[in-house]
């Protein structure tokens, strides 16, 4: 048996990564895609061999079983709640929402529902991650003192949805959420921020970078970079008392990429090469798995992602509240 898929939003990534990882996995078919623009849907179909549909029109299908959403993120929130309404497992690109409230709005409905509610977080279900994790609790590095991660790009086309503060622009909501999200998932949830700033353009009035500092339940002190004017940085840092451990290419990395993984001591350096991880095919495993399986928003595993997948929004908002604003 195979989850039946519906894409609503024909966006850049689902076309170079999300549909093809979709139809390319033995427990998922696609059945449609909708799109604003009939003729874009069209050719989106012809591509992945599926049919063309309008938004609506998709969510009534008894086709579907699951709907993937890479919609800008100011609608994810209505039009998730759409999809769940509809008695479909929503699988919603990253950021789950604008905000911690809309967060919490999608968790309550896919609860009610007991639907599968995932926030495609590829990066995650990549294994170089579980490695570190290991490592991490192992000792390897000592007593941890530090996390750093910072993700970074160039500017972007002056008309790209990310410069709109409307559709949920901004670097932080973009780029911002991946440094804080790899901090959630190797330190916890318990995450305090303690101080932050944003440079902001003044024409459009998003974030095109930013920097923010937390610190852990433990004492960890955590730093994260984000932005859309430097040159191409993915990676983070984990210092501990007797090693430090880094990871490049930490967000995005190519399927075929073998990423290289490096601690340091003081008289000493180890770098571990380590298996390639399809990331977007990891996620869309993942998500069938647990629909199949029958795994809905009330299991003890899926709750537990969708307390994180509310606890980023609501650092996102902390690092809003808290930011010293400078003119981009």
């Amino acid at each position: 048996m195979a989850v039946r898929f519906g894409v609503l939003g024909c966006s850049s990534v689902a076309r170079r990564r999300s549909i093809p990882a979709l139809v390319s996995h033995p427990d998922a078919t696609l059945a449609a895609v909708a799109s604003r623009d009939p003729e874009k849907a069209k050719a989106f179909a012809a591509e992945f061999g599926c049919d063309a549909a309008g938004y609506d029109e998709l969510l009534t299908r008894d086709d579907i079983d699951a709907v993937y959403v890479p919609l800008p993120t100011a609608l994810h929130v209505p039009w998730g709640l759409k999809v769940l309404a509809a008695g479909k497992h929503l699988l919603l690109e990253k950021p789950s929402a604008t905000s911690a409230a809309g967060a919490r709005e999608l968790v309550r409905a896919a609860t009610e529902q007991d639907l599968v509610l995932r926030e495609n977080f590829t990066f995650l279900h990549h294994p170089q991650h579980a490695t570190v994790a290991r490592l991490l609790a192992e000792g390897r590095l000592g007593q941890l003192r530090s996390f750093s991660a910072a993700f970074c790009f160039p500017p972007l086309p002056a008309a790209d949805i990310r410069y709109d503060a409307a559709l949920g622009g901004g670097s932080l909501l973009d780029a911002g959420v991946y440094p804080i999200r790899a901090a959630q998932l190797l330190l916890g949830d318990d995450l305090t921020v303690v101080g932050s700033s944003l440079r902001v353009d003044g024409r459009t009035g998003v974030d095109v970078a930013g920097h923010a500092l937390l610190v852990s339940a433990a004492g960890v002190l955590v730093d994260v970079k984000f932005g859309f004017e430097h040159t191409y940085g993915s990676s983070y840092t984990l210092w501990g008392s007797t090693a430090r451990l880094t990871l490049d290419k930490a967000f995005t990395p190519a399927a075929t990429w073998q990423p290289v993984l490096r601690i340091e001591e003081q008289d000493h350096t180890e770098e571990f090469v380590l298996a390639t991880g399809h990331q977007f095919l990891g996620a869309v495993a993942s998500f069938t798995a647990a629909v199949l399986a029958g795994r809905g928003a009330g299991h003890a595993e899926e709750a537990a992602g969708l307390r994180s997948m509310v606890r980023t929004m609501e650092l996102v908002e902390d690092v809003v509240r808290l930011a010293n604003r400078l003119p981009a």
